[in-house]
């Protein structure tokens, strides 16, 4: 009988992330983050070390912290986000993945829209790929906060935003990137994919220029 391919883990999943987003140009050079949920109880997590190319990951690259981003198992430094994934994951209980990508359509409307505080989009049919969206007819609110390198007083102003957002599907920091989250990693990408696909919409029928 011939052997059956053994299940993909988590983080061959992630490393299949980072490559489609490197093509795709929302994750260039050593940019993003991506991280999954291994325990709650106490929290635990498994992200990408810092300085690493998201085309290029391997089983290597990851790091299981604890709730203080201290590392348990791994080698490498921790993403410079690693305390905002752990503040998301404390207040979005059903995230099992939290993506964190930097895009051109998305950065730069995170600029322009930082005045309104919140990037805005409504009534697209693509919206209905968002968990627990049903119709065309829904604004989803994309919260912007300042860029910081201070990331312990960044995750406290990530969780009063957290508290007060609502049912959301992901935060952007300013002229840097975009947290999107989901119950899976293949829910998490698809929420990426989504809010890409819309920035750019909303970016060009602004007429924000992309050279």
């Amino acid at each position: 009988m011939a052997s059956q391919n053994p299940a993909t883990s988590p983080t061959q999943e992630l490393t299949e992330a980072g490559r489609e987003f490197y093509n795709r140009g929302w994750a260039l050079g050593t940019s993003g983050n991506f991280s999954i949920l291994l325990a709650r109880k106490p929290l635990r997590l498994c992200i990408t070390s810092a300085g690493n190319e998201k085309a290029t990951l391997d089983e290597t690259n990851f790091l299981e912290l604890d709730d203080d981003a201290e590392i348990l198992q791994g080698f490498g430094r921790p993403s410079d986000e690693s305390l905002l994934h752990l503040t998301i994951y404390r207040l979005r209980p059903r995230a099992r993945c939290i993506l964190y990508t930097h895009s051109v359509w998305g950065t730069m409307l995170s600029d322009a829209k930082y005045v309104d505080g919140a990037i805005t989009l409504s009534g697209y049919e693509v919206l209905k790929g968002l968990s627990g969206v049903e119709t065309h007819d829904h604004t989803e609110i994309v919260p912007i906060i300042e860029n910081s390198q201070d990331q312990v007083a960044q995750s406290h102003v990530l969780q009063n935003v957290l508290l007060e957002a609502g049912d959301i599907h992901g935060i952007y920091i300013r002229r840097h990137g975009l947290f999107a989250w989901g119950e899976t990693v293949a829910e998490a990408r698809r929420h990426v994919e989504i809010f890409e696909h819309l920035f750019e919409i909303t970016g060009r029928s602004l007429g924000i220029a992309r050279n």
